[in-house]
């Protein structure tokens, strides 16, 4: 992006060391503030977030699923960590532990009521007759509000398990993170709805989701991390499914870009209208669709290849095949083929189709978490304070 040259001012010089006195003096307002120390984080997403909610409930990946980091399955679709375990790892807290995993779990630094295929509005249908979550947004609202009054009732009984849940101020002291909404998209393209009748479905959609952030903010929510969705034209699901759609420069399907842009425009707006309905809360967005879209449009300046294609899928131009998925297995002239990962899963943006990889995440949290790409302007680890913005 160019910048227009500043106007030319008439100026009165000042002496080096007055300057320097000056700047002594008065600090960047940004770099005074203290850093957030969140003690937990709440989780709200789809499959882009899940750290094991679906895994637990109703389908649990297989390998080569979590092969790069946890060397075995871990409840994630990925070869690896998602964004939502970075942005915990940050903050020196644990993975976060999914809210419907009951072995094993540890709720003392939050929860994580994502699942993956989970959308913001009723889904249409929900496995195992359907392709979606019975999760969806209105539920992982209720399964919170269930969680914060339990966990407490357990830590004032005490107990062997008292020690597992989170204290009562960290409810008012966490983050709270959102990553949903590619999945109500989807449902639309796959349910016969044309691009318009989708991109109409919209602001039913983004006000859903207002909704359910407005009720977690009346149980004491106040600083929010709200990810745009992602640019699902593309992803070879939709790559390989939709044959026809007109494509951009870079190979992703437009039409389907388009609806996610305006998705994204609708959200914009309606966080600027919760930051005025909601006066105690802080409420960063955050663009994460164009930092994905970098991946595809320039993947080798990032040190990525192929963006198009899944690391592990099989069959066509994307690999990738609606009848067998990743860790799936196929019958090819007489000889059963374990759909497995390419090579380097870390030079490649997408896993399986649908979700990217752990490399693609990390990049993605690395440029997220600079606040390069939130409104306001502030980095992860700030996301606590209010920043002056126009709303």
């Amino acid at each position: 992006m160019e910048f227009p040259c500043p106007a030319k001012f008439h100026t009165t010089r000042l002496p080096l060391f007055v300057i320097l006195s000056i700047a002594t003096i008065v600090p960047n307002p940004i770099f005074a503030t203290k850093e957030c120390a969140f003690p937990a984080i709440f989780n709200f997403g789809d499959s882009n977030s899940d750290t094991g909610g679906l895994a637990a409930s109703l389908i649990a990946p297989t390998p080569p699923y979590g092969e790069t980091y946890f060397h075995r399955p871990a409840g994630r679709f990925s070869d690896g960590r998602l964004i939502i375990d970075f942005i915990a790892k940050s903050f020196g807290l644990p993975y976060l532990s999914a809210y419907l995993d009951s072995l094993g779990t540890n709720f003392s630094h939050g929860a994580n009521y994502a699942t993956a295929a989970s959308t913001i509005t009723l889904p249409p249908s929900v496995i195992p007759l359907g392709g979606f979550s019975p999760f969806y947004l209105d539920i992982q609202y209720t399964q919170f509000s269930e969680f914060k009054s339990r966990t407490q009732f357990i830590r004032h009984h005490g107990g062997i398990f008292a020690s597992l849940m989170p204290k009562q101020e960290y409810f008012h002291k966490a983050l709270y993170t959102f990553d949903i909404g590619q999945n109500d998209l989807g449902a639309g393209f796959f349910g016969n709805l044309t691009v318009q009748q989708v991109n109409a479905s919209v602001p039913d959609i983004v006000s859903a989701f207002s909704k359910n952030v407005k009720d977690i903010y009346d149980l004491g929510a106040r600083s929010f991390w709200i990810h745009n969705t992602g640019p699902i034209g593309c992803l070879p699901y939709i790559l390989a499914s939709f044959l026809s759609a007109e494509r951009d420069a870079y190979g992703c399907a437009k039409p389907y870009n388009e609806v996610a842009k305006y998705f994204n425009h609708k959200l914009k707006e309606a966080v600027v209208q919760l930051r005025k309905d909601l006066p105690l809360a802080v409420i960063t967005y955050v663009d994460i669709y164009s930092v994905k879209y970098s991946l595809f449009s320039h993947p080798k300046k990032y040190g990525f290849e192929l963006p198009l294609v899944a690391c592990c899928g099989y069959g066509g131009e994307y690999n990738y095949s609606s009848s067998v998925g990743c860790g799936g297995t196929i019958e090819a002239n007489g000889t059963e083929i374990f759909v497995g990962s390419c090579e380097r899963p870390s030079v490649r943006v997408n896993w399986d189709g649908i979700h990217y990889t752990e490399a693609a995440n990390k990049f993605i949290f690395d440029q997220i978490s600079t606040g390069a790409f939130s409104e306001p302007p502030l980095p992860l680890n700030m996301a606590c304070h209010r920043n002056s913005i126009k709303k």
